[in-house]
């Protein structure tokens, strides 16, 4: 006997980690099924059906909302595409799936694959029924935003501190510095603590402001800038071995080591929070 859902009507959209079955109405990811109610879906099937493409809001008043139904359609239509974004795990500030234009409509921006139907053993695999959303790019279970904005901070706020304390010590470190090296070696060696930790401080600020106001476009600058702030970060990791008195070689060894790690968290911090926007293509 033929199953009703089978042939043409029966399309599985996928997209991410995530599957859309138009027919029977249910969004999975990674083969768990999400919930979702069924007004947000459909807002989710017609932004799947033309990925890349903006869908006005005027087209989804018409889809979703008859003309004879009576209804708040903005609030409407912002809380179903806020259900979306839930479901999904994304955001509005920094989409990975769905943007928003104002006063326009919303685009879907990433790659759509379209197959007839979705097979069974994926749904009821264990495995898949515990697995969490995961990053598209990274593969890690996808964290919660402010989380990873909030380690971000810490961060710049930890190596704002390393500065303002070599610069208000800096007299200590010159004496320092000249009980192991002399003449111009010493000269640079307080020069590079003076100048870096001078460009260092405002880029800190920015990189902490930036994530506390959840700049957009957070993640395409620090990228832009990671070179600059990996050979900042690597010289700073350095720093330890000016406390050697206080906690032994080993002890500012074992610092620097955990110090080289940094500038790469912090990149992948900022992956996670701000992910890169996925070429938009629709297959079939």
């Amino acid at each position: 006997m033929t199953s009703p859902h089978a042939g043409p009507a029966r399309r599985i959209l996928r997209f991410g980690s995530f599957e859309a079955d138009l027919a029977a109405g249910e969004l999975r990811n990674n083969g768990r099924k999400v919930r979702l109610q069924e007004q947000p879906f459909q807002l989710l099937a017609l932004l799947l059906e033309q990925p890349g493409e903006v869908v006005t809001r005027e087209a989804l008043r018409e889809k979703l909302w008859p003309a004879d139904t009576f209804v708040d359609f903005d609030h409407s239509l912002n809380t179903a595409v806020k259900k979306v974004r839930e479901a999904l795990g994304d955001s509005a500030s920094s989409p990975l799936y769905i943007e928003t234009l104002a006063r326009r409509g919303y685009r879907f921006l990433a790659a759509v694959k379209t197959s007839g139907s979705r097979p069974e053993a994926v749904a009821e695999s264990p495995a898949a029924l515990d697995s969490e959303p995961l990053h598209p790019a990274l593969d890690v279970p996808i964290p919660r935003r402010g989380l990873t904005r909030g380690l971000f901070g810490l961060i710049q706020v930890m190596y704002l501190a390393f500065y303002c304390v070599a610069l208000f010590r800096l007299p200590a470190i010159d004496r320092l510095i000249g009980a192991f090296l002399a003449g111009w070696e010493a000269i640079a060696a307080v020069a590079t603590v003076l100048i870096t930790a001078g460009a260092g401080i405002p880029l800190r600020c920015f990189l902490l402001s930036a994530a506390a106001f959840d700049h957009r476009r957070l993640g395409e600058k620090f990228q832009r800038m990671f070179l600059f702030i990996l050979l900042l970060d690597l010289l700073w990791a350095m720093a330890p071995f000016l406390l050697t008195s206080g906690i032994g070689l080993g002890g500012a060894f074992a610092l620097m080591a955990a110090l080289l790690y940094v500038p790469f968290a912090e990149r992948t911090l900022v992956r996670m929070a701000y992910p890169e926007r996925p070429a938009v293509k629709a297959q079939v």
